[in-house]
């Protein structure tokens, strides 16, 4: 995987996004921060909505919250992709070649999947839970809070280690 990203790097650079978010002065630190606004979008949307499917605040339905948090979390996340891509433009050798940022892409794909799956699964279902989602929704809510702060945590480790 590392000689993939790597690649990328490279055309990454060679399509001028890489030196545009190394030299531009204030690209890299607006990328940063609206990656971060991107974030709590993400999982302050779908982490209330997984702290309901868990169990919490069993007389908010969980359809409508879901329908209300959801499109703020898909928005986070659609913030922190092209803003994802300029963080790792400005120094994309060194994190081709980092083993906690690849781990935070393994995770970004498995959470992915999950939400996929759960939604798949459970998305027309969600009107119906009374208070207490079933067993397998609350174990894919409980692994999506896990994976979302992990890929978090990962994301600023990166820089120290």
């Amino acid at each position: 995987m590392d000689g993939l990203i790597l690649s990328i790097a490279e055309w990454l650079d060679a399509v001028g996004i890489g030196p545009w978010a190394r030299e531009g002065a204030l690209t890299y630190p607006i990328a940063n921060t609206l990656h971060l606004l991107g974030l709590v979008m993400l999982v302050g949307g779908i982490g209330v909505v997984d702290l309901r499917v868990l169990g919490l605040w069993k007389r908010l339905p969980l359809e409508a919250l879901s329908r209300a948090l959801t499109p703020v979390a898909v928005v986070g996340f659609g913030i922190m992709v092209p803003t994802g891509v300029v963080l790792f433009a400005a120094d994309g050798p060194a994190l081709a070649m980092s083993d906690v940022f690849e781990r935070k892409l393994v995770l970004i794909v498995i959470a992915l999947a999950n939400a996929a799956a759960f939604r798949a699964l459970f998305d027309k279902r969600l009107g119906y839970w009374a208070g207490v989602a079933p067993p397998a929704a609350r174990i894919m809510a409980a692994l999506s809070l896990l994976l979302w702060l992990t890929i978090g945590t990962l994301g600023r480790f990166i820089a120290y280690i």
